[in-house]
């Protein structure tokens, strides 16, 4: 990948949709993750005003440390940045309540962890119009387009996706190019959804390069062969760690499709008008 040219292009095309939009910048969520921080640098490059949201609900001093280190280093680096604490745990704790939530299984911590995020998307949004700006998402292509791994109308609700076209093992390249700190380029993939220790890599099953690895699979599989199925895993000349791979990426990618293709709409046969 030619990192510097990319980087550069990213830049021009967000300068470019915001002049487009009319808008003034960008507002961003910033956890201590690879992804936000790329994000975050990258709007900041192009010397619009950018506003960088800490938005902790429960969230680990591990996380809550690297989110600070990038957002110092990001306002010394860059004039226009600016940054906002919302402590949201008491708003997590007050929507618990008004739902009655008690200890449940792991659906119900599913549905809580989504919650967590539909919160810290609602403050974006709010920041967003109050200074004219657009909520820059921070999901790259094997989240957004492969596994279909982040919350609908949480994370996934964003006005424009500068890194969706990036690998994550091509985010971690532009990461370096840019002096992102080690801290966050050392630590394990994470959402920081639950409230424990737990990574990316733990809730799906497999690593980001063996989800790359899947998705280039398949798709060249669709290219020479047509659709694919996931009933072909058992008959390929693979090692069974590889097959496994391949399923893991296969049954996400199906059960999320709702998140990556557009709302379906009931049309209403014109002789029924």
């Amino acid at each position: 990948m030619k990192t510097k040219q990319v980087i550069a292009h990213i830049v021009q095309w967000l300068k470019d949709y915001s002049d487009r939009s009319g808008t003034q910048g960008f507002v961003i969520g910033v956890s201590g993750g690879i992804d936000s921080a790329v994000t975050s640098t990258l709007c900041a490059l192009t010397g619009k005003k950018l506003l960088v949201l800490e938005m902790p609900i429960y969230q680990a001093a591990s996380q809550v440390n690297r989110a600070q280190e990038h957002i110092a280093w990001l306002r010394s680096n860059h004039a226009e940045v600016k940054e906002e604490h919302v402590e949201l745990t008491g708003t997590f704790d007050s929507f618990i309540a008004a739902v009655q939530a008690v200890e449940g299984g792991e659906i119900q911590k599913l549905s809580l962890a989504n919650t967590r995020a539909r919160l810290r998307m609602t403050t974006l949004y709010y920041f967003a119009g109050l200074h004219h700006l657009l909520v820059a998402g921070t999901g790259n292509k094997v989240e957004d387009f492969g596994i279909g791994f982040f919350t609908k109308y949480g994370d996934g609700g964003v006005d424009l996706s500068p890194i969706a076209d990036l690998k994550k093992t091509e985010v971690y390249e532009i990461a370096k190019e840019l002096g992102i700190a080690g801290s966050i380029l050392k630590a394990a993939p994470t959402d920081g959804l639950f409230g424990d220790d737990r990574t990316d890599e733990d809730q799906i099953g497999a690593s980001y390069p063996e989800l790359e690895w899947a998705m280039d699979f398949i798709e060249q599989w669709r290219t020479e062969k047509g659709e694919w199925k996931m009933e072909s895993i058992k008959d390929l000349p693979l090692n069974e760690r590889e097959k496994r791979i391949l399923e893991i990426y296969s049954k996400r990618n199906r059960a999320n499709r709702h998140k990556m293709e557009a709302i379906p709409v009931c049309v209403i046969p014109e002789e029924l008008k």
